[in-house]
């Protein structure tokens, strides 16, 4: 922490003025943890899926007859949204890297508009992972009042990828609003001095 002390008796004081080089610092490497995380969580639901074999009953008397069945993200569109929402916010964290770095001079204007996008970016992520969740909890635990069976116990490596890709976007998620509530933050300690 730098410190900043005027003279002149009385006429100053003492101000903590945050190190800019560590706040830098700071919001480079949360973006750049995003960056891996949105990008990390979109490839692994991207390249998931799987294929099993499931005994199909078609009459009572006859022994079952075993049909392959596939599980692939591309089938269900909240897991299309959620891969479409980090691919997003993978390519804004890699853009807003570069702004920032160029936003040495902390122009307003741009330092604003990377807090709004920041913003945008954290209902993003949190409306896709929320998606993707709650198809997950479906394919889990299935829904008796609509007759949907659960599938989890059947494609259970594409379920595990799948779990893993909301984890992993949920913290990417997180990172992005810590960057929105660190910028809050600045702009509050810069307002007050």
């Amino acid at each position: 922490m730098e410190t900043q002390s005027i003279m002149n008796g009385g006429a100053g004081k003492d101000v903590g003025v945050a190190n800019k080089q560590s706040m830098r610092w700071t919001d480079f490497g949360l973006r750049f943890l995003a960056f891996v995380l949105t990008l990390v969580a979109a490839i692994v639901l991207g390249v998931s899926k799987q294929t099993e074999l499931v005994p199909v009953q078609l009459v009572p008397t006859l022994p079952p007859i075993n049909v392959p069945a596939f599980a692939k993200w591309h089938h269900m569109s909240a897991f299309v949204y959620f891969v479409v929402v980090n691919a997003i916010a993978c390519a804004y964290a890699a853009m807003s890297l570069v702004l920032s770095m160029a936003n040495r001079a902390k122009m307003n204007g741009l330092s604003l508009t990377i807090i709004l996008l920041d913003l945008i970016t954290v209902a993003l992520l949190y409306s896709g992972v929320g998606a993707a969740a709650a198809v997950g909890l479906i394919g889990y635990k299935g829904n008796s009042h609509v007759r949907w069976n659960k599938v989890c116990n059947v494609f259970g490596k594409f379920c595990g990828q799948v779990a893993a890709a909301i984890g992993i976007s949920l913290v990417g998620s997180i990172l992005f609003l810590l960057l929105v509530l660190f910028a809050m933050l600045n702009l509050h300690k810069k307002r007050h001095h």
